[in-house]
């Protein structure tokens, strides 16, 4: 996951772990096996943390886990919310919500190199605003209905249009997204596309669902080519 994500390059995912993990010993070899299913030439960007069940040793501990087996496959680890758990972890990034830390203060704790991307929901104006005190990305959602967190805005495919054509700091569309409806925000313009659900809980499989994924993404790249 680039923090300047080319204008050429395929729609890639943003994988986010399960809001609760029963068994963190099988996830891990899960995550490891979905990891490997996808093509060189569709990796999956990152695996966004998000456990706010657990409390801060048993984050750190799952988060470090997690960043063995994601950097085995050049995958980036980011976590949700907690810049100080990311500095902690040496995680490759943070992100954050309106409410959290703020874009500066986790900037300052994290330093330059550490991606730091920002919940903008529905809105223009944040995501602006993220982009130009310095966010990575921006992340606009919910896109479709979600049922792993509370979403408090929806936002249409338009925005992601827009964005992609006159912004170049990469989107990350997220809330909702499948394997049955990612065509449409692939095509839509967002540079990620993040499941958590839509991969995890997939009928068929993480692995099958990351590789239907993958192949969307490079279908429609090269359909623009």
């Amino acid at each position: 996951m680039s923090p300047q994500a080319p204008t050429h390059m395929p729609c890639q995912i943003y994988l986010i772990t399960p809001p609760i993990i029963d068994d963190m010993a099988v996830f891990l070899a899960t995550l490891d096996r979905t990891l490997a299913a996808v093509p060189s030439n569709a990796p999956i960007a990152c695996l966004q943390v998000r456990l706010k069940h657990l409390d801060d040793t048993a984050l750190l501990q799952a988060a470090r886990a997690m960043k063995t087996i994601v950097h085995k496959h050049q995958t980036l680890l980011i976590i949700n919310d907690r810049p100080d758990i990311a500095k902690a972890v040496g995680a490759d990034g943070v992100h954050i919500g309106q409410s959290d830390m703020d874009y500066l203060s986790s900037r300052e704790l994290l330093g330059k190199d550490a991606i730091i991307g920002v919940t903008c929901h529905n809105s223009k104006d944040l995501a602006l605003s993220a982009a130009e005190s310095g966010a990575d990305y921006v992340a606009f959602g919910a896109v479709f209905e979600t049922q792993t967190k509370d979403a408090p805005t929806r936002c249409d495919m338009e925005i992601l249009k827009w964005w992609n054509l006159f912004i170049e700091i990469p989107s990350v569309a997220i809330g909702g997204i499948t394997v049955e409806n990612a065509q449409s925000v692939i095509e839509a313009g967002a540079d990620f596309i993040a499941l958590s659900a839509g991969v995890w809980a997939h009928s068929a499989g993480p692995e099958i669902a990351v590789q239907t994924l993958s192949k969307l993404c490079l279908n429609s790249h090269l359909a623009t080519q």
